[in-house]
């Protein structure tokens, strides 16, 4: 089983967290978009969409989020052999749809400065239009990732739609925080902000998966080693189509 994911992607940070959660054994392919990884041409051929994370078991492939977490769900319950493991319930799966909704895209992109963010979306127009040509049979997929690529770049000049961005997030916040006073039996009244969320936080950081998934990018000089290594990469690439 492979899994193609990048370490700072959300999508790819939940199906990394079903994996080691599960205890399944799989092979870990690191696709950086910064770098336009995910437009190369044997990874558009399986994904279109480019988006990140895409599972693979043989010749299944799978690009939702959530259709991966419970396909995991499944290969952990076949593989420990017994039948009483229960699967996601509809809650669950309620609430990993309503988190889904929310597309973290334009909250990201807004809280990057803004010649960065020119830079390495120009880089990435670039890295499309050269796709286009060298493989032309997939140049009508190529010619949509970019301009979809333009309406980013548009919508972000929208204070609205940054705004509507942002009210969905704290709306999803705070809904969680109250299913959360539930589920963690508080009655804590709020405090400054989301007391229960901060709770609930504390105690997923202590999970060996989130040491594996998400602690060791974060921490000390490596939270800085990926976005050092991806900048060089595309600085480098950018120098040499001026060639």
């Amino acid at each position: 089983m492979q899994l193609y994911h990048h370490p700072f992607s959300l999508d790819s940070q939940r199906v990394r967290f079903a994996l080691e959660e599960k205890g399944i054994d799989y092979t870990s392919f690191h696709v950086n978009p910064v770098t336009g990884k995910n437009m190369d041409a044997s990874f558009f051929r399986m994904n279109p969409t480019a988006k990140l994370p895409v599972f693979q078991n043989g010749g299944h492939v799978i690009f939702d989020t959530i259709e991966i977490i419970q396909y995991l769900e499944k290969i952990a319950k076949v593989s420990s052999g017994d039948e009483n493991i229960p699967l996601s319930s509809s809650e669950v799966i309620e609430w990993m749809h309503k988190i889904q909704k929310w597309n973290p895209k334009f909250f990201t992109l807004c809280h990057i400065p803004e010649k960065h963010r020119r830079y390495v979306s120009k880089f990435l127009r670039q890295v499309l239009i050269a796709r286009m040509a060298e493989t032309p049979d997939l140049a009508a997929d190529y010619h949509k990732k970019l301009k979809e690529a333009y309406e980013t770049e548009e919508k972000l000049k929208n204070p609205d739609v940054l705004k509507q961005d942002k009210e969905h997030l704290v709306r999803l916040l705070d809904e969680v925080e109250t299913q959360l006073n539930v589920i963690l039996n508080l009655e804590d009244e709020y405090i400054g902000g989301r007391p229960n969320m901060a709770k609930y936080w504390i105690m997923v950081q202590q999970r060996p998966s989130y040491k594996k998934v998400i602690g060791k990018h974060f921490c000390g000089w490596r939270k800085h080693k990926t976005f050092v290594k991806t900048w060089c990469i595309v600085h480098i690439r950018t120098m040499l189509r001026k060639f």
